[in-house]
């Protein structure tokens, strides 16, 4: 890992959820929708307290996945990494333990959620063997 010796790959806890939304803020794809808030992250942790995986150096995070499983379909979300710290792996170690995480959970295949304008993101996803699923629709009815 270039210049990042003391990266840690953990779970996220509720005293993160501070700087994780600093942290999406500012790393994250949050055109044309709500922003996440407090209550949302603690609902996930409360609900799968392992879903939420960050990037931890130096006490700051700089990296994120969720790694979601309804029993049914394992799901990935927010899959960012801290601008500067880019093209160094770190998406690479998130998406192991998440794909190791929702293996031993049962999955057989993984879906990933990604805006078609993200340039980036989506070349992050194909160099690990993501292939856009052409044939299907995301449909989205905010809750009032």
């Amino acid at each position: 890992m270039s210049g990042i010796s003391d990266l840690r790959i953990r779970v996220a806890h509720r005293g993160d959820i501070p700087e994780i939304l600093d942290f999406w803020a500012e790393a994250g794809e949050n055109r044309d929708r709500p922003p996440d808030g407090a209550a949302l992250v603690e609902a996930l942790l409360s609900r799968d307290p392992e879903a939420l995986i960050v990037a931890d150096s130096g006490g700051r995070i700089v990296g994120t996945v969720i790694a979601g499983w309804d029993g049914w379909r394992a799901h990935l979300y927010r899959l960012a990494v801290a601008p500067g710290l880019r093209g160094r792996g770190i998406a690479r170690l998130l998406m192991e333990h998440a794909e190791e995480r929702l293996r031993a959970l049962g999955a057989i295949r993984f879906d990933a959620m990604v805006l078609t304008s993200n340039a980036t993101g989506t070349a992050v996803w194909e160099a690990m063997g993501y292939r856009l699923q052409d044939d299907w629709a995301r449909w989205v009815k905010p809750v009032p």
